[in-house]
């Protein structure tokens, strides 16, 4: 190990020793003694001299060692055992350790703010989705990205509280957004969607990737509701704020669920279209749930939202699983963009 000495440990060696050939002047008593050392003595003075010197010498390695010993002990200290899974609750040394322990999967939960009946908050979609999200990763490390609420909710305009941005902005910030997860690590980006609106976005975002190369991989998850089993449901027509959803917010934010309110507004289907199956509109929603409420949050109950939220957390931790053993679509998505270069040269 290399040891530099400062200034003052310098000056210090180099005036341990002084010529033995020229006269020293001694005050004693205040009157000034000459005298000349005599030959015999100045073998035995100057090896104390460098015997003193060589001490301070040594003195100041050792110091130099056990400092750098403490910095290096302080700049790589351990890490936690236990890393939280919130991107913004890192420190920046944890964050690499994180993206270490993750195998480069990151989730981004996908919430967005609208109206939820009369008796649910607007961020309904995004504390639900990030109960689910935070509580998988808990489960199967992965690094969480903080609140995401930039998705498709044209059809709420009309109510209060609703943040709808345009396409071009849901697209680009998107496409930023995990563009700069993955130049901090996150080769492989799960958005977690816990809103019915972006179930026609996201599918498409995906597919833009091939637009150009990417150095990771976006993978979109996309199931919220068991199809099947759990306690049995009392309503036909549940399709926002309605027994399934309010159950889900009795587990993940009781304290943001007002029960009592929810049968101030009509959650019916008012059917004011009358157009064949297969053809879409943009207008349907409205058309049908014009309180931009689905169903009878009335119903909920407890046990639902439990049995829902533990499918839902389970099914997001076999998603991180499984993304993690993929080996193969970045390998794929590689061979694709060097293979559209040159269409021609594509055989068979």
């Amino acid at each position: 190990m290399g040891v530099t000495l400062s200034a003052a440990e310098g000056n210090l060696a180099r005036t341990a020793w002084v010529p033995f050939s020229q006269r020293r002047v001694i005050r004693f008593n205040g009157r000034i003694l000459r005298a000349r050392i005599r030959r015999r003595g100045n073998a035995a003075m100057m090896t104390r001299t460098r015997s003193t010197m060589s001490l301070i010498l040594l003195l100041a390695v050792l110091c130099k060692m056990v400092t750098g010993s403490h910095q290096a002990r302080a700049q790589t200290a351990a890490p936690p055992a236990k890393l939280s899974v919130h991107w913004e609750e890192l420190t920046a040394a944890d964050f690499r350790e994180g993206i270490h322990r993750s195998q480069a999967t990151c989730l981004l939960p996908f919430g967005i703010l609208e109206k939820h009946g009369p008796h649910l908050p607007l961020g309904t979609d995004l504390l639900d989705v990030r109960y689910s999200a935070l509580h998988g990763a808990e489960q199967e490390y992965a690094v969480v990205f903080p609140e995401y609420y930039f998705g498709q909710i044209a059809e709420a305009k009309h109510e209060p509280g609703t943040v709808a941005y345009s396409r071009e902005m849901q697209l680009a910030l998107l496409q930023e957004t995990t563009d700069e997860m993955a130049r901090n690590g996150c080769k492989k980006v799960i958005i977690v969607n816990g809103h019915g609106g972006n179930d026609s976005l996201l599918p498409f975002f995906a597919q833009t990737q091939l637009d150009k190369p990417h150095d990771y991989v976006v993978y979109i998850f996309e199931e919220r509701t068991p199809s099947s089993g759990g306690p049995a449901k009392k309503t036909k027509i549940d399709m926002h704020a309605g027994e399934s959803e309010t159950s889900n917010m009795m587990i993940s934010r009781p304290d943001t669920v007002h029960l009592d309110r929810a049968a101030n507004e009509s959650g019916a289907d008012q059917h004011r279209q009358n157009l064949p199956e297969g053809l879409y509109t943009g207008i349907w929603w409205y058309a049908r749930f014009p309180n931009h409420y689905s169903g009878e949050g009335s119903a909920a109950r407890k046990e639902l939202g439990e049995y829902q939220m533990k499918w839902w957390i389970d099914s997001v931790v076999k998603a991180i699983r499984a993304v993690k053993a993929d080996d193969v679509s970045l390998k794929l998505q590689n061979e694709f963009y060097e293979k559209s270069k040159h269409p021609l040269d594509t055989q068979p």
